[in-house]
């Protein structure tokens, strides 16, 4: 038996907030395993694009940076229209965009419920409606959600991101049972606390961090390579039928 490739070679991949953090090291990674990508941020954050676009072409893919603002579906359409066209078609969508607002149940506002909810599961869904549609056309595709760990668990302060996030995993089961019949693979990668800059503030409280540490069995939180590995697996030839499932990489959180 041929051990099946994890290359990507000859595909498209849209990745989803890919300025910093998970985002920018899986679209390094999808261009490492061989696809041209589009990369997209929010309007006033495009700069941040250009360093993950160097590396991107330094492995001899195509780069595209377009601006994305979730949960927007002009933003959406206009967004996969200029990728399409440029690009030729998309093959695999990286759902990684989302936000956070940590507060105590009690004193979360509707605001910041809509705004995680908005760019977390409603963006989310309309951003793979409108590449499904694409991936129809040209016979399938692959897409991947960044969920988390606390899509399956509950953690203190994140009421609206738990939520938004166990939405996340249940939402990618009904696509891919619906998609299936298309020939489109969806799953989703639950990480445990990434560091990264968005999220250094969290692990500069020494309280929370010993804590966040307490919980993780490896003993260490998680950094953005550590999840590139799941990501492109569940985008290969390798990962070819599964579908409808989130692979944790959460350090063993999730087995305590």
């Amino acid at each position: 038996m041929v051990l099946p490739s994890m290359r990507l070679d000859g595909k498209v991949a849209v990745v989803t907030g890919a300025g910093s953090g998970i985002g920018a090291a899986v679209a390094v990674a999808m261009a490492e395993a061989g696809a041209d990508c589009v990369v997209t941020e929010l309007p006033d954050r495009l700069g941040s694009l250009e360093p993950v676009c160097a590396q991107i072409r330094a492995c001899g893919r195509r780069a595209l940076p377009l601006p994305l603002a979730l949960p927007g579906l002009d933003s959406i359409a206009a967004l996969v229209g200029d990728g399409v066209r440029e690009m030729g078609r998309i093959d695999i969508l990286i759902n990684n965009a989302g936000v956070n607002i940590p507060r105590e149940a009690l004193e979360v506002t509707e605001s910041d419920w809509d705004r995680v909810l908005d760019v977390n599961l409603k963006g989310l869904f309309f951003m793979s409606q409108r590449v499904a549609r694409e991936m129809i056309k040209s016979g399938g595709g692959r897409i991947v959600n960044i969920a988390s760990q606390n899509g399956v668990v509950g953690y203190y302060r994140r009421a609206a991101y738990c939520a938004s996030k166990a939405g996340v995993v249940n939402l990618t089961r009904v696509l891919a049972l619906e998609w299936a019949q298309h020939q489109i693979n969806v799953n989703a990668v639950g990480p445990t606390f990434i560091l990264t800059p968005l999220t250094q503030s969290t692990f500069d409280d020494p309280t929370l961090r010993a804590d966040l540490l307490r919980r993780i069995p490896l003993g260490r939180v998680g950094q953005p390579e550590d999840i590139v590995g799941a990501v492109v697996f569940l985008c290969s030839p390798a990962a070819a039928l599964i579908t409808g499932h989130t692979l944790l990489v959460d350090g063993g959180w999730t087995a305590i």
